[in-house]
């Protein structure tokens, strides 16, 4: 999917640059596989804000996604590339041939009338879904699962793919995006080819507007607000707080790390990514 830039018709504008959505092949979703989403404005169910900067932003339904690929051996054929406002990947709705419609995240090269299936033995084959104990090594997947049936949870933005790296008593070793290598269980079902719409990191905002229509509100500094807001508030002019940089409730940052120690998943983490 390639660039297109902004006609610099206002000063935000001159650098902001957006998809052409040359890989879209339809500009309306599958009804009967969208849910309404409502949005909590960051606010938990107490109405108390849990996460910070959210709020306003377009009005969105909810493409459901088959993340777990649990239609065995049954065919099915890409009808089109769609775009999808809650995720930076673009999806692929699938026609199966008993007549169930699917979304799937879309791979990267991925096109239109392309077949694809998902099962104990079906081919390496770009979309195709399988048992990371079927996948050779050195080859890349996406939608990873961490436990059997669950369905896919890492490796699922755009352009990302993880690869393939050896196979050894009852575990894959797999290299992640952000350079980590950790074993999954060799029963889990991954998705060959890596994640499309490649060109999305690339996309420059140009404007503030641009975050709002996202959802995402301003972040004020913690040095201009007042002792009563943040740590770091108050002070005659500038000011750096008189303290190492901590967030607005006192937990270091900036290196300070908050992984716990006995996390059972490290035992299955070869390499950190730092």
């Amino acid at each position: 999917m390639g660039i297109r830039s902004i006609k610099p018709t206002t000063p935000a504008n001159r650098f902001a640059t957006r998809s052409d959505f040359s890989e879209i092949t339809r500009d309306y979703p599958e009804k009967s596989l969208t849910k309404a989403l409502r949005k909590s404005g960051g606010r938990n169910n107490n109405g108390r804000i849990t996460v910070r900067h959210r709020g306003g932003g377009h009005r969105r339904r909810y493409r459901i996604i088959d993340f777990k690929r649990d239609k065995f051996d049954v065919p099915a054929k890409v009808v089109s590339i769609e775009y999808d406002p809650n995720r930076s990947a673009n999806i692929a709705l699938l026609h199966y041939h008993d007549g169930e419609k699917r979304y799937i995240l879309s791979p990267y090269g991925l096109k239109v009338d392309d077949e694809i299936l998902s099962g104990q033995n079906a081919p390496l084959k770009i979309g195709n879904a399988l048992p990371i104990s079927k996948v050779a090594t050195g080859m890349f997947v996406h939608n990873i699962e961490l436990e059997p049936g669950r369905g896919g949870q890492m490796v699922r933005s755009a352009g990302v793919a993880a690869q393939v790296m050896a196979h050894d008593s009852g575990f894959a070793t797999v290299k992640l995006p952000s350079g980590e290598v950790r074993q999954i269980r060799q029963n889990c079902f991954v998705t060959i080819g890596e994640v499309g719409n490649k060109s999305h990191e690339k996309i420059v905002s140009g404007k503030a507007g641009r975050s709002r229509w996202l959802g995402i509100r301003p972040t004020v500094r913690g040095v201009v607000m007042n002792p009563v807001d943040h740590p770091h508030g108050g002070g005659e002019g500038k000011t750096s707080g008189g303290r190492h940089p901590v967030s607005p409730w006192g937990m270091p940052t900036k290196g300070y790390k908050t992984r716990k120690k006995n996390k059972k998943s490290n035992a299955y983490i070869l390499k950190r990514r730092k």
